[in-house]
């Protein structure tokens, strides 16, 4: 298949680039690259062994490039990645979020179908169960209360998606709702090249280990968990990218709505996450404890059984190899991607 990638240069996308290719697979590149680095296109295409990767730097909501977009290429299927991303930024700027987001799919949605691409792998996220009611998390838990505007896009968006594929059959939409994606290539060639301060673990950690900052905050220790840290279930980067590929199996047998949770099955804690890059890779990491943040919950991780059973896919990769993963990617790249 030809499969439009949007985000396709940002930190997911462009290890699912690479995956894609390796299943027989081809893919442009939609990237207005606001959280995103060219580089990373042009290392994928070296590790691929390629001589580029076609891209376009596009807006998704600039609905006449796309346009021409899609009169230039014929799409089989689209992986949907582009979108703000941070959870706290997103309380700070909800109608930049909600406009972005939302306006974005809705465009690009709208260009797919009048081109007869009816196709689409939706990058959703765990964060639509809220408080999840039930722990490991299936796909039959209840969608919960969102605790910020980031979440409530994502669960917004699949309620449209699913939405238009009951007005039209002939869509095939797949959500996948991804849990706590860390890692990186193990070429050490790509990773999460986070803008500023960064907002999720492992890229924290590994800059505190590289020395680009002084500690890590660790946000409450008073939580209901063996440690008292939050628990996640962080899923090598890699893994997740396979999973859509995966994905696109399930398209090209015509699933009409497919959603499944892609993460470990396993949860493990902040300070899991600390001790397992201390013994990995014999690197200190100093923290604090600080206060809790508003909106999070103690433990958080699905039950894959659905996407093992449905999509012949599982995580091949464990603690140790996220921690070491990563540790390779920021070592080789202590300022991440150099600036374009």
């Amino acid at each position: 298949m030809n499969i439009l990638v949007t985000g396709g240069a940002g930190f997911i996308g462009s290890h699912t680039l690479i995956e894609l290719y390796a299943a027989g697979h081809t893919a442009v590149v939609v990237d207005n690259l606001s959280n995103s680095n060219p580089v990373a296109l042009k290392r994928v295409a070296e590790i691929i062994g390629i001589e580029s990767i076609p891209f376009h730097k596009v807006d998704l909501r600039d609905h006449e490039r796309l346009e021409r977009i899609f009169e230039e290429h014929r799409f089989n299927a689209c992986i949907h990645f582009a979108g703000l991303k941070a959870v706290g930024e997103s309380v700070e700027k909800p109608w930049e979020y909600y406009e972005n987001n939302i306006n974005g799919t809705l465009v690009l949605v709208d260009v797919m179908r009048k081109h007869g691409c009816k196709n689409i792998i939706f990058s959703s996220s765990a964060t639509v169960y809220g408080d999840p009611a039930e722990i490991p998390i299936t796909e039959n838990c209840p969608k919960g209360q969102c605790t910020n505007p980031y979440g409530w896009t994502k669960s917004m968006l699949e309620q449209v998606l699913m939405d238009i594929q009951r007005a039209d059959p002939e869509w095939n939409v797949v959500l996948l709702r991804y849990f706590n994606p860390v890692g990186a290539h193990q070429s050490g060639r790509i990773g999460e090249n986070p803008n500023g301060i960064p907002n999720n673990l492992m890229p924290y950690i590994t800059q505190v280990a590289v020395g680009k900052r002084k500690e890590l905050g660790v946000f409450g220790n008073d939580y209901p968990t063996p440690d008292g840290t939050g628990v996640r279930d962080y899923i090598h980067v890699v893994d997740l990218a396979a999973a859509h590929v995966c994905a696109l199996q399930a398209i090209a047998r015509r699933c009409g709505i497919g959603i499944y949770n892609v993460g470990t099955g396993h949860g493990y804690s902040v300070l899991d996450m600390v001790n397992a890059f201390i013994r990995v890779n014999g690197v200190d990491v100093p923290y604090s404890i600080k206060p809790r943040r508003a909106g999070d919950i103690a433990t958080c991780y699905c039950d894959p059984a659905k996407a093992k059973a449905e999509l012949d896919w599982e995580a091949q990769y464990g603690i140790d190899d996220i921690v070491r993963d990563s540790w390779n990617w920021q070592r080789q790249n202590p300022d991440g991607y150099p600036a374009v």
